[in-house]
């Protein structure tokens, strides 16, 4: 009868193909068989669709005679039920002899019901052995998210420190790529660069990624999203985030930003090569949604008009002078411009008066704050003592106290909040009031790029409607324009106060 060697590795660490080979080759020998085929397999038995397994299946199918299928043990060919349906199949049919070397068993057309219960035996154990490994894993990494570590590779930026075994047993920012991470992070944040424009930046300052070729894209992208970067690890098998203990590259606000950034808040326009216009990549067609271009006639009128990138929305094309579209955004410029400065001093001054009161409140609450957080210190010292009186193990130290330490920096951010909240609310209302006031004369005297940066911080949502310029105010400068619009010229102070009050406590949260 001819045979098929199996023999399979799932990894380099494993009693090798090579000496399984050999075991096999000595028993066909001695059962006078026939060698017709040699697979010598590195693929894992309970992942993907074990194509190479599949091929000795087509060979067994295809076959006109019977064949031997010997393998050194019952792990070796399969460690679940699924190919026992199929090779079962096989041998009641009398196409497939199966040869166990190890198990000493042989399995064909007229086995016993005592040699099928030992086949069956050894895939159960082999199914077990698969799901104690896979337990063992998922502890462990558990174990390691406890303690604050990182179970795989750590992201660019970061490398992997190992012991003389080959064990890690740290992370810590790599001097080679860190430098170039916190600077794409600063970058970024400035609102001036897109994915691509910052990818061409960091490639011409040398930045590669891990293979030495140069950062696609898509790394960029996943380098600003990933939370690891200011302390918290995210664990995409079980869906959550924990604080690790490894260095941070950069701060949490420094990630924010750049989230802001992508959402294309406080986004800068871009600059174009080309000649620049006021109103360029700011308007769109109401329509279809698609940019209005602007373009020069008779060398000095500027007109804009729809892209028509979406034909089957817009296929019209008007023209609209720039002047006419801006002429509602000096109206806006003239209203904030006529809000009389004795107004402003006026809210501004109640502002402050209203502050004052409510010191007292944030005065208590950091006193609070500072008596939790040296309580807090007193468990840490007792602790230690614990520790060196034998009371409790290392472990058990170890955990209290990275509790211990997160409790205390929550309560060192609550107290900073706490000291900023009442002193900087009413003195960044003042900037913004008397900014808002402004505005006509800046805009005025400013370049074009300058005017067009002015009017993406002062304006949302413009769109071209026929011919008509149509926009929203951003906040807060839609609340101070109220300022003109009320006939009394004037919000009440406590209405002001609570509108910065709540702008400050949504920063911060």
């Amino acid at each position: 009868m001819k045979s098929i060697i199996f023999a399979r590795v799932s990894d380099k660490k494993q009693d090798s193909n090579e000496a399984q080979v050999s075991r096999i080759s000595e028993y066909i020998r001695a059962k006078d068989l026939q060698v017709w085929k040699t697979y010598e397999l590195e693929e894992s038995s309970t992942r993907g669709d074990r194509e190479k397994f599949q091929e000795v299946i087509q060979e067994i199918e295809k076959s006109k005679e019977p064949i031997a299928l010997v393998v050194d043990t019952v792990d070796r060919l399969q460690r679940s039920f699924k190919e026992s349906v199929v090779l079962d199949e096989f041998r009641k049919s009398g196409k497939l002899e199966i040869h166990f070397y190890r198990e000493n068993l042989v399995l064909h057309q007229n086995s016993n019901s005592a040699d099928l219960i030992r086949w069956d035996m050894a895939v159960m154990f082999a199914r077990s052995y698969v799901l104690q490994l896979s337990d063992n894993v998922k502890r462990k990494q558990e174990q390691m998210r406890r303690n604050g570590e990182w179970p795989s590779k750590p992201p660019i930026g970061y490398k992997s420190i190992y012991d003389e075994n080959g064990t890690r047993t740290d992370i810590i920012p790599d001097p080679e790529t860190a430098h170039f991470v916190v600077k794409m992070f600063e970058l970024y944040a400035t609102g001036n660069y897109s994915i691509k424009t910052l990818r061409d930046h960091m490639i011409k300052a040398g930045m590669r990624g891990t293979s030495g070729k140069k950062i696609a894209p898509s790394m960029i992208d996943n380098i600003l999203n990933n939370t690891f970067y200011y302390g918290v690890a995210y664990s995409r098998t079980k869906k959550i985030s924990y604080d690790h203990k490894y260095k941070p590259l950069v701060s949490k606000d420094l990630f924010d930003k750049c989230q802001e950034v992508k959402r294309g808040w406080n986004k800068k326009p871009f600059k174009y090569a080309s000649k620049p216009f006021v109103l360029r990549g700011l308007v769109r067609c109401a329509k279809c949604g698609c940019a209005m271009s602007p373009e020069i006639k008779k060398g000095k009128y500027v007109y804009y008009s729809c892209t028509n990138a979406r034909k089957d929305l817009c296929t019209d094309k008007v023209y609209i002078p720039e002047k006419d579209l801006l002429k509602p955004i000096h109206e806006v410029l003239e209203a904030f411009n006529s809000i009389p400065q004795k107004t402003i001093d006026e809210v501004v001054f109640g502002l402050k008066k209203s502050n004052e009161s409510k010191s007292l409140y944030h005065l208590n609450a950091i006193d609070g704050l500072r008596s939790e957080y040296d309580k807090t210190q007193e468990k840490v010292n007792r602790m230690m003592d614990l520790l060196i009186e034998g009371s409790i193990t290392k472990d058990d130290y170890d955990r209290k106290l990275k509790e211990l330490k997160s409790k205390q920096h929550d309560l060192n951010i609550q107290i900073e909040d706490h000291t900023k909240a009442d002193e900087n609310y009413y003195i960044t209302a003042s900037t913004v009031l008397n900014l808002a006031k402004s505005t006509l004369t800046l805009f005025e005297s400013s370049e074009v790029q300058e005017k067009r940066a002015m009017l993406n911080y002062l304006l949302q949502n413009c769109v071209v409607n026929g011919k008509k310029l149509e926009f929203s105010i951003r906040s807060p400068f839609n609340h101070i324009l109220e300022l003109h619009n009320q006939p009394t010229g004037l919000r009440t102070v406590d209405e002001v106060r609570t509108y910065y009050m709540h702008e400050r406590l949504c920063t911060q949260i």
